[in-house]
């Protein structure tokens, strides 16, 4: 059962047959006394284990858009935020495969009790893979998952950006992941999917011809509109695999991880490969 609330604040997690990581996340924010599971019409005991441990189980499929990862991700979160009835104003999401960390609990109910005029902030995640922090190696390790609930929206189909209507602040503490949890033949599995759907959001963009600038790449004060432009600069540069291997090994010394850093830039470069190739099947006239 759920223990007594350290704070006001709600929890989702989203799930999709998580029998295996459900259990140890919702351990992990056992001190709120409102977890929501919004839920893609698992197959397996997730839902039985979510209403065992005392959560609230909401379930949704994505309606008519079918894309190969399941469908608009973002227009999926953005449903679960404005239909699921939160007990709170203020709402932390997690994924079943991350743990929330007693230092992050603690500097999040500081930050809700004086949110000092934020409406959101950025909690730091760390990355674990071959039993090692990916401390050096990862892109971003910083996550908008703390927020008021109505001042907040996602944008994108897959890897969806948080946009909040309002200052984002920055909390303490570090929320623990665990994406290779099931292995890598399921991440390789399920970042195939994820390209098609990357490549399908480059094309689109292209078509709604997409500007980027350089200065706002580098230089603008919002996060979102920063990695935005960086995305699309990102996307019209030659040979982004070997790129983005060397950005994450060399320019971000991946290479301090050791074996999981290097191996870790590789299952990176490998993913970006795959976003090339279908994008250049999706534009080909040959291809129907």
């Amino acid at each position: 059962m759920v223990s007594n609330s350290m704070a006001n604040i709600s929890v989702l997690i989203l799930t999709k047959n998580e029998q295996q990581d459900l259990p140890g996340c919702l351990e992990s924010v056992a001190w709120s006394d409102d977890i929501h599971v919004f839920d893609s019409m698992s197959t397996d005991d997730t839902v039985a284990i979510a209403e065992g441990f005392g959560a609230h189980v909401t379930q949704r499929d994505y309606g008519a858009c079918k894309l190969s990862f399941g469908g608009d991700e973002s227009a999926h979160r953005n449903w679960g935020l404005q239909n699921i009835p939160f007990k709170y104003e203020w709402v932390f999401v997690i994924d079943a495969d991350e743990r929330a960390t007693q230092d992050l609990v603690t500097a999040m109910t500081e930050v809700v009790c004086a949110p000092k005029g934020f409406v959101a902030f950025r909690i730091q995640r760390r990355d674990y893979f071959l039993g090692t922090w990916l401390k050096h190696v990862q892109a971003s390790p910083y996550y908008m998952r703390l927020f008021m609930h109505q001042k907040l929206r996602y944008d994108r189909l897959i890897n969806p950006v948080s946009i909040a209507d309002g200052p984002v602040g920055l909390v303490s503490g570090f929320l623990d992941h665990f994406p290779f949890s099931k292995g890598i033949g399921f991440w390789v599995e399920r970042h195939n999917s994820y390209s098609r759907a990357e490549a399908q959001q480059i094309v689109e963009n292209r078509k709604k011809l997409a500007f980027f600038s350089f200065k706002k790449a580098f230089a603008a004060k919002d996060f979102n509109e920063c990695r935005f432009h960086q995305k699309e600069l990102f996307y019209r540069l030659p040979f982004r695999p070997l790129i983005k291997f060397l950005i994450l090994y060399v320019g971000k010394r991946g290479f301090l991880d050791g074996r999981a850093g290097f191996t870790y830039a590789m299952l990176q470069s490998i993913y970006e490969y795959f976003i090339v190739l279908k994008t250049r099947e999706m534009e080909s006239p040959f291809v129907k």
